[in-house]
């Protein structure tokens, strides 16, 4: 290998690295909760609002957020930009597991959070700035460590907080991976220039891809499916406890949930990588939901195992429509636009969901209207995806033809 090449090899797998320890934060900020949602509800005394806002916040920052990040990204660059991000979720993180009271542990949750959602949009964009041809391939590389931190945060960390003596420290661990995660991003940040973000300003940039088809079928597609991902994620640890299950055993059949996710990312994100298989996969994921949401109404707790897998899988349509984020685009600037929109406008779409979840089960006593209400929503989601998977480049359908200047 000539000297010449050395530097450019190094910094490739500099970029590896920092986007695989990121992944490892994209998750256990919002996931670490539910495990241990009952205790935080008993020694912080939250209301029934306050629980239901709990859920909601990581939608609701994702939502509001999301949408500031490609305009930051603009103006700090996007390495600075995920630095700023990994700093804020580890402050978030850290502070929250002081908290003494409700208001205090809600408002550093958000801040943790507000890191993570930075850390969603971002993502995309630089797997298509630093990888442009290896798309799916990089997005199943990250989206395999997303699942494994995300399952070891849903199945640890009622271990862990037993262990340590509190739930305090099983959600404070995990700002072990933020402090990993820094390093990388500060040395890529050190040749970061604010002019190396896409142009011109994000508002324009999101405003027109508001106006396309595209724009409205990934955000909608996104929206829902990450409606029924932290439903789940928020929500089914009780549920298991609900049916009879104890605590660890609540976590560990979420592990399962998370953890199927885990080789199915990767082969999801690298089999969408193909157009013609991207409806089948869409298809596929739509009826492993079906399937284990159906399992659940009918043998809850005999079938548990089973329906946990089938319902981990269909979580799996997060991966597929980050690759097709990428894929959706020619470049890092309308990768960075698309990305914007689809997760600020799906997330604040199904901010709604995990809260709703939890009405509608204070309201019947019961999990059957909730689970039938998440199978009534895979048919606007399906709808969505298929028209996803049908379209062709951003690009092609913006009013001008084109992404501000930046894209030709």
């Amino acid at each position: 290998m000539t000297s010449a090449l050395q530097p450019r090899v190094r910094a490739r797998a500099l970029v590896v690295v920092g986007i695989v320890l990121l992944a490892f934060n994209m998750r256990p900020a919002a996931v670490s909760i539910g495990p241990v949602l009952a205790e935080i509800v008993a020694e912080l005394q939250l209301s029934g609002v306050e629980a239901g806002l709990l859920t909601a916040l990581p939608v609701l920052s994702f939502a509001a957020f999301g949408a500031l990040t490609p305009r930051l990204a603009h103006h700090l660059g996007p390495h600075r930009l995920t630095v700023l991000a990994l700093v804020t979720a580890l402050l978030g993180m850290v502070g929250r597991s002081f908290a003494g009271q409700a208001w205090s542990f809600l408002l550093l949750s958000l801040l943790a959070l507000a890191g993570m959602a930075t850390v969603n949009v971002v993502m995309p964009s630089l797997v298509k700035r630093h990888f442009p041809d290896q798309v799916g391939l990089v997005t199943a590389v990250y989206t395999t460590a997303m699942a494994t931190a995300l399952t070891a945060a849903s199945a640890l960390t009622v271990p862990i907080a037993e262990t340590a003596g509190s739930w305090r420290y099983g959600i404070a661990s995990w700002a072990i991976f933020a402090v990993l995660a820094i390093g990388p991003w500060l040395a890529l940040a050190a040749h970061d220039r604010p002019d190396a973000a896409p142009e011109p300003t994000a508002a324009v940039r999101l405003g027109q891809v508001a106006r396309t088809r595209l724009g409205w079928a990934m955000a909608v597609f996104f929206g829902l499916q990450a409606l029924q991902a932290y439903a789940v994620f928020g929500w089914f640890a009780k549920l298991y406890r609900d049916a009879g299950f104890s605590a660890t055993d609540a976590g560990l059949l979420l592990g399962v949930i998370t953890g199927i996710g885990i080789p199915v990312s990767f082969v999801v994100s690298t089999l969408s990588q193909r157009v013609r298989l991207q409806l089948p996969l869409t298809l596929g994921l739509s009826g492993c939901y079906l399937l284990g949401f159906l399992g659940l109404l009918v043998a809850p707790v005999a079938g548990a195992w089973l329906w946990a897998a089938l319902i981990g899988i269909g979580t799996c349509t997060f991966p597929l429509i980050l690759t097709l984020i990428g894929l959706r685009a020619r470049t890092a600037a309308g990768t960075a636009a698309l990305s914007g929109f689809t997760q600020s406008i799906g997330y604040l779409l199904s901010a709604a969901g995990p809260f709703a979840i939890g009405l509608l089960h204070d309201l019947t006593h019961g999990w059957t209207v909730p689970l039938i209400g998440l199978i009534g929503l895979l048919v606007p989601q399906l709808l969505a995806g298929v028209l996803a998977c049908r379209s062709g480049p951003i690009e092609d359908q913006l009013p001008s033809g084109r992404l501000g200047t930046a894209v030709s």
